[in-house]
């Protein structure tokens, strides 16, 4: 599934597998080292402590994935991604802008459902691979075999939670659509 030894989420996918209330183990399944940029990290975690009405799960499950080690936090490791998120921030939101410059220069694959970071990272870096929520969390789905609920309140929290609806060219989407109905 994903060819690279890194995954980089970006702000959407991350608020999106956290939102599922599977986030810890959607990570845990992956073959990967799941990181995220610090811009990301300190950004979304507030947004996690709003999307549960108060319960903060999804900022819970997020801060215990860090404190584990299934996700990890990165920042710019030489003038080069410095110079490129300033550039791509120009295009791009921060988020995606410093998700991008790491991955273009680190050769790590990127987790986003943004539809400008998509194209964007496509021209820039079109050996890295573009991972979306919906391959996440179907092979989550694939390894685990979480039973139907479980999976339909997990994609289900998705579209409430993060407003997530995929698109109806989406590969994924007609599997997505035979869950949720």
């Amino acid at each position: 599934m994903i060819n690279h030894s890194h995954l980089l989420l970006d702000a959407c996918c991350l608020l999106n597998v956290f939102a599922s209330g599977q986030g810890l183990n959607i990570l845990k399944a992956l073959p990967v080292q799941n990181v995220v940029t610090q811009i990301v990290r300190d950004d979304e975690l507030k947004t996690l402590q709003t999307l549960d009405d108060g319960k903060n799960e999804g900022a819970a499950q997020f801060q215990l994935a860090l404190s584990q080690g299934f996700l990890t936090v990165v920042d710019f490791a030489t003038e080069t991604e410095a110079e490129l998120f300033v550039n791509y921030a120009v295009i791009l939101d921060d988020g995606e802008a410093a998700t991008c410059a790491i991955a273009c220069q680190r050769n790590w694959a990127i987790a986003t459902d943004d539809k400008k970071a998509i194209s964007f990272a496509k021209k820039e870096a079109p050996q890295i691979q573009i991972i979306s929520t919906l391959a996440l969390v179907k092979y989550w789905a694939d390894e685990i075999n979480p039973d139907l609920n479980q999976l339909r309140l997990a994609l289900e929290s998705i579209r409430v939670k993060s407003k997530y609806i995929p698109n109806k060219s989406h590969p994924l989407y007609s599997w997505w659509k035979k869950q949720i109905d």
